[in-house]
């Protein structure tokens, strides 16, 4: 049978839904509301989508999935009417950009029982998956403590020339782009995160005076390798008031540190993720395909390899790979149903935890503590989305 599927939202990241087609989906209509939408609908997904300009009218169309795609501050409204109709719902990351939208999200989800599924595509990633699984085997003893440093070499071109700029459309980086390696940590440490402390600055783009409305470009028609250092960059979006440096400590629930730091004006781009147990550590060096895991468990001074060394696979292209991966357990879910490698309730933690973190470091590093959600919507999706 084939899933008929809708798309909301035909920007940078709406591509991502025809790998659907590869598992049994055919993507039938796209909404973008934006003047420039039915040409990214044709360019993007296909001569052969219907382009609309409204939620109502993808879910008129008979959809039986929807890929929500469109600007991080829409992603609540869209989302809830998608359920509120019965759509099962592939909601990209971040669930949303506050935290009340994102537990709205979530209630709504709990009392229409309509599926949801939020795309934490890192989880699928070979370099995640490998160390969880060192970690799930029993090699670092018991996790204690994380620390993850995330090089956003190309934070320029992509988060600086848009909406992701502004706190009125993404609240902030350490959500927008932090949410993705918050949720990694919940992963690897088992647990989540419940205070918060953190600080930043607009020590960089904010310098760049060469701005312009880049609306009616994507990422992808303005990225340029060779504009470095970052005081070169051009045409950034007129205002700019997120961070592009931020650091954050972490308490989680089991008694877990973690330290999170994010530069998006390194001049590489990559993430290094080191986590500590009891009786070891590991760490990577390369997130995709070339890069290795090593681990250390016997006690010496500097050993540049460790004591062992494990191959990372996969992923050449960044997260490419993972979002095959991504999309094609969300079609097993909604048709088969299951537990899946992403949660929601995780989705909405790693949001959780970066909001807070955003809201200290913009007061002073005042530690935050993070609000849980009902236990009743907890315990739903922890037995992933199936009414007793």
């Amino acid at each position: 049978m084939t899933i008929r599927i809708g798309v909301i939202g035909a920007g940078a990241r709406c591509r991502l839904a025809r790998h659907a087609e590869q598992v049994g989906g055919e993507i039938v209509v796209a909404a973008d509301p934006s003047p420039h939408g039915a040409r990214r609908v044709k360019d993007r997904l296909g001569p052969d989508v219907a382009h609309v300009n409204s939620t109502a009218e993808v879910i008129s169309a008979g959809v039986d999935a929807a890929f929500v795609t469109s600007p991080d501050d829409t992603h609540a409204d869209i989302t809830c009417e998608l359920l509120r109709a019965g759509v099962p719902v592939y909601l990209e990351k971040p669930i949303a950009i506050t935290i009340a939208d994102a537990d709205r999200v979530l209630q709504t989800a709990y009392e229409t029982g309509t599926k949801l599924y939020v795309g934490h595509n890192m989880r699928h990633m070979h370099v995640v998956r490998l160390m969880h699984d060192i970690i799930q085997r029993g090699e670092i003893g018991e996790v204690k403590a994380i620390w993850t440093r995330h090089f956003v070499g190309h934070g320029g071109d992509y988060y600086f020339k848009d909406w992701h700029a502004t706190r009125e459309h993404g609240t902030g980086l350490l959500l927008q782009k932090g949410a993705h390696d918050i949720d990694v940590m919940h992963l690897l440490a088992g647990s989540a995160t419940r205070e918060v402390t953190a600080m930043g600055d607009l020590m960089v783009y904010g310098n760049v005076t060469d701005r312009r409305d880049n609306s009616a470009e994507l990422m992808g028609e303005w990225f340029d390798y060779e504009t470095y250092p970052p005081a070169k960059q051009h045409s950034l979006n007129p205002v700019i008031d997120v961070e592009d440096i931020s650091m954050m400590l972490m308490r989680m629930d089991s008694g877990v540190l973690a330290s999170y730091e994010q530069c998006h004006f390194s001049p590489d781009y990559w993430r290094n993720y080191t986590v500590i147990g009891d009786e070891g550590r590991i760490e990577n060096f390369g997130d995709s395909e070339g890069g290795v895991v090593r681990l250390w468990n016997k006690r010496s001074e500097y050993r540049e390899r460790g004591d062992k060394e494990y191959a990372i696979r996969g992923d050449a292209e960044g997260h490419g790979d993972a979002d095959v991966l991504t999309v094609a357990e969300f079609i097993r879910f909604i048709t088969d149903g299951g537990p899946t490698d992403t949660s929601p309730l995780s989705a909405r933690d790693a949001v959780a935890a970066g909001i807070a973190a955003t809201e200290s470091l913009r007061s002073g590093s005042v530690p935050m503590a993070v609000p849980q959600i009902s236990k009743e919507v907890a315990e739903y999706f922890a037995s992933h989305q199936q009414r007793s």
